[in-house]
């Protein structure tokens, strides 16, 4: 079977070489493996959210474009579209909104810091959070489950989104009876290579330590060899360990040219002659990179017409598929056909909600389970001394979202924990 991976891609102008090592490198290499249809997608609705400035966001969209294709993503292999083109997404993203719990969305990790920062500072919870913070898992979601994206390659950062997600899906799925959406899974590269800046710390672009991914050969050089060293001499040795400037040459050279520097390390070559072979390492592999990333920078609408053209292939192929099926499930439908639909409901009563029911045994201890709405037993707990200490244990119950709170000796499952966190989910909608 094919696996569907989406991977988003912030439009936040051009990488660095922290970026190129630790994702985009890494992520073309995969999209090449057998078995795998990979999807890569210009976040651009999301940036709205940080920042509304058109100018910046339609150069560092065209910026983030020519960088994936310059290193050597293959528009024709993998689906490489901008969000914005995908109409479907944000239609989706309403329906998802109609069956989200506001409760999850309030404890979004972006979103909670956000009103805590406020409480620090004494003002308003929601003071500058804007709705597109606070729904922003929910586009997120639709943008993967639009594609029924089966992986998802995120930061650690990132995993309480997926997690939404599979919340949403999962309620999808059993408002309207049927599998639309499969569950997509989190993939965290324990592997990911972070690249140190030029002053040993991390690589990023708020600590001004960066390396820009298409300088030009004569800046390239600059900025090497304004990495920070120590002060030992020519022919002192020096340490592989804790070296930015050997860490960067380890992350574009072979094993076999990365032992020859930790030799001349080892021998005291020199930091000058080190940086030099650091320079033309880096140069050699991003030379083609930079060609080719100049080149598309100066046809831009070379790169709207791909965009455009995967984006409506994408569309009839995948996305307006589904969504006309969604909307037959959701009612949005043909009204000529309303009185097929009625003479086949007719005589159907409507689903019973899910229900939590106590009682007492004849051994005098409490009980309680929880019901689906046909009827079919889910839960059954163990007894209790009193009927507090078993509502007790319904109050948590139903407040659970995650397979983990259902792990309990106090009670047993009769149904697979997905049936379960989904009828507990109908309950706290239905509160």
């Amino acid at each position: 079977m094919t696996t569907r991976v989406l991977t988003g891609i912030t439009p936040s102008g051009t990488p660095h070489l922290g970026n190129y090592v630790g994702a985009i490198r890494p992520a073309i290499a995969a999209s090449k493996a057998q078995g795998i249809e990979s999807f890569f997608f210009l976040a651009d609705l999301h940036s709205l959210i940080k920042a509304q400035d058109p100018e910046r966001t339609q150069r560092a969209t065209l910026e983030i474009a020519a960088s994936w294709l310059a290193c050597g993503l293959d528009a024709e292999h993998v689906w490489f579209y901008r969000q914005s083109d995908i109409r479907e997404t944000t239609e989706l993203m309403w329906f998802l909104t109609a069956i989200a719990s506001k409760g999850v969305l309030n404890r979004a990790h972006a979103y909670k810091a956000a009103v805590d920062r406020n409480r620090e500072e004494g003002q308003d919870e929601d003071a500058g959070v804007s709705a597109g913070l606070f729904m922003y898992p929910v586009l997120m979601a639709a943008d993967i489950l639009i594609f029924k994206a089966n992986k998802v390659p995120v930061g650690r950062d990132q995993i309480q989104h997926i997690e939404m997600a599979r919340d949403f899906a999962q309620r999808f799925n059993h408002v309207y009876g049927k599998d639309y959406f499969p569950l997509p899974e989190v993939v965290i590269d324990e592997q990911v290579a972070t690249l140190a800046g030029l002053d040993g710390r991390k690589m990023s672009k708020s600590y001004h330590n960066t390396i820009p991914l298409f300088a030009p050969r004569e800046e390239l050089k600059k900025l090497v060899f304004s990495i920070l060293t120590d002060s030992r001499a020519p022919g002192e040795p020096k340490d592989t360990e804790g070296s930015a400037l050997f860490q960067m040459y380890q992350a574009f050279a072979t094993p076999e040219q990365t032992a020859a520097f930790a030799q001349a390390f080892a021998e005291g070559i020199s930091w000058g002659d080190a940086k030099q072979q650091l320079f033309e390492r880096i140069d050699s592999e991003l030379a083609p990179l930079r060609e080719r990333y100049n080149a598309l920078m100066a046809e831009p609408h070379k790169i709207e017409a791909l965009l455009q053209r995967r984006g409506q292939q994408l569309r009839e192929t995948l996305a307006m598929p589904l969504l006309q099926e969604l909307r037959q499930a959701v009612g949005l439908r043909d009204l000529s056909s309303a009185g097929d639909i009625a003479s086949e409901d007719a005589g159907v009563a409507r689903q019973a909600p899910p229900q939590f029911k106590q009682y007492r045994e004849k051994d005098g201890r409490f009980y309680f389970k929880l019901t689906g709405g046909d009827g079919a037993l889910l839960i059954q707990s163990e007894g209790f001394d009193s009927p507090r200490d078993a509502g007790q244990l319904i109050a948590v119950l139903k407040q659970a979202e995650h397979g983990d709170a259902l792990q309990s000796e106090l009670f047993k499952l009769h149904a697979d924990v997905d049936a379960v966190l989904a009828a507990l989910a109908t309950l706290r909608e239905d509160a």
